[in-house]
């Protein structure tokens, strides 16, 4: 490993892409600490309105700039909620269905639309959130409140998201790994140092013990490793393709594999389930109805029916997203098309019918190691550390997932820099 990662600064057009994507993380982090005009931030960092529930969730993807209303508090978030509507639209709609099946161009074109309706989205996600800071607690966290502070601070915040947008974008061309999964990861990795300062606060105040602190991290690693595991796990399915003679050349013949990976949809499947519990508690802040504040107290996160309804949701939102991404019926066609059979079952419905058993069982799976990793951080966080400690399910599994993409990446970029090296030497 150490040999590798010494490689990676040897190669000029590595190091420069390295060097790109960090100067892009420092850009991040100094937009997190620029406030948006009109707020007091002293009296927000003094507040916990943005740790937990939602709000809490969007400030650890935001990188902490929510808890201080940055330029950069709406992070990536609007743009993550247009790519999951239009993963959707993708079913519901034939043209978009159309534009899927058209390979890397028409993917193009999805991801073009769902930047676009970014826009929107993240402003109507300022305003609802302006609104509610002005509001709250009398005005306390606002300079001025009215037009006078919405207007300035709804253009900042969508403007600091399509900022935001705009960095993926060229860490994707120009440095290494995906952009957006990279700023995500920064939000997320930059939240590290104050959660350990609180966990080390309670340790000195004598509420947490070393060895609980040991255990914890031990159960820590073990998560990780766990998730690690599950996301290179996949089931492969034979293919076989049949000979095919066309003038004096010989296609098919080989034999390859379709992989069904267990760890597909996991981070989308918590984030379905999060958005939809934490709704009622949501619209409770904004909007003061005695049955929305009633339900919000059944589902408040520590509660027994909210680990409950919490795993149930990620389990059923596995199942369905998969159904919406993955069509073994069109998949078997495919195959089909092409002189494609699974050894041992004749092509179409047959086929069909033993895809969607495999995919059924591998799903079932990883809905229920998901229900795990997505509800076990929150018992050991509220049970050992007193929720000074507030990583998620889904924290883990995008920090996880882009650490694992990256590091194949650089891999990648290694082995074909030594390819070309061998070539040379050959010649």
């Amino acid at each position: 490993m150490l040999e590798k990662f010494q490689n990676i600064f040897k190669i000029p057009e590595l190091r420069r892409r390295i060097l790109f994507t960090l100067a892009m993380f420092l850009v991040f982090r100094l937009g997190s600490f620029i406030p948006v005009p009109g707020v007091n931030v002293e009296a927000l960092l003094r507040s916990t309105i943005f740790q937990t529930g939602a709000f809490g969730l969007m400030n650890i993807f935001a990188g902490g700039a929510l808890r201080r209303m940055s330029i950069f508090a709406l992070g990536i978030m609007p743009y993550i909620s247009a790519s999951i509507i239009m993963q959707l639209l993708t079913v519901a709609i034939p043209r978009l269905e159309e534009l899927s099946k058209q390979g890397e161009e028409g993917r193009q074109k999805i991801t073009q639309i769902a930047r676009y309706f970014a826009l929107p989205i993240a402003a109507i996600q300022g305003m609802g959130l302006c609104y509610w800071v002005q509001s709250i607690n009398n005005g306390a966290f606002v300079i001025t409140r009215g037009v006078g502070f919405m207007l300035p601070a709804v253009v900042t915040l969508t403007t600091g998201t399509m900022f935001i947008m705009w960095l993926g974008e060229k860490i994707t061309e120009r440095g290494i790994g995906n952009g957006i999964s990279l700023i995500i990861f920064a939000g997320i990795v930059a939240q590290i140092r104050p959660m350990t300062g609180n966990v080390l606060n309670i340790l000195r105040t004598g509420q947490l013990t070393p060895f609980v602190l040991f255990l914890f991290g031990i159960i820590a690693i073990m998560i990780t490793a766990a998730v690690v595991l599950v996301y290179e796990a996949e089931r492969r399915i034979p293919i076989r393709y049949a000979r095919r003679i066309v003038g004096r050349k010989v296609y098919g013949g080989q034999t390859t594999y379709l992989p069904i990976r267990i760890g597909g949809v996991g981070v989308i499947a918590i984030i379905f389930a999060i958005s939809v519990l934490l709704l009622p508690s949501t619209l409770a802040r904004f909007v003061p109805s005695p049955i929305f504040q009633t339900i919000a107290e059944w589902l408040n996160p520590g509660a027994l029916l909210y680990y409950v309804l919490y795993a149930l949701a990620v389990i059923f939102f596995t199942f369905f997203y998969t159904a919406v991404v993955f069509n073994p019926v069109e998949v078997a066609d495919n195959m089909r098309k092409y002189g494609g059979f699974i050894p041992g079952l004749r092509p179409g419905k047959p086929t069909a019918n033993y895809i969607t058993g495999v995919l059924t069982r591998v799903t079932s799976v990883g809905a229920l190691f998901f229900a795990f990793i997505a509800v076990a951080p929150l018992i050991i966080n509220q049970n050992l550390l007193f929720n000074s400690f507030p990583f998620g399910g889904t924290s883990i599994l995008i920090a996880v997932g882009v650490a694992l993409d990256t590091v194949q990446q650089l891999e990648s970029h290694l082995l074909m820099r030594h390819y070309k090296g061998f070539m040379r030497g050959r010649g």
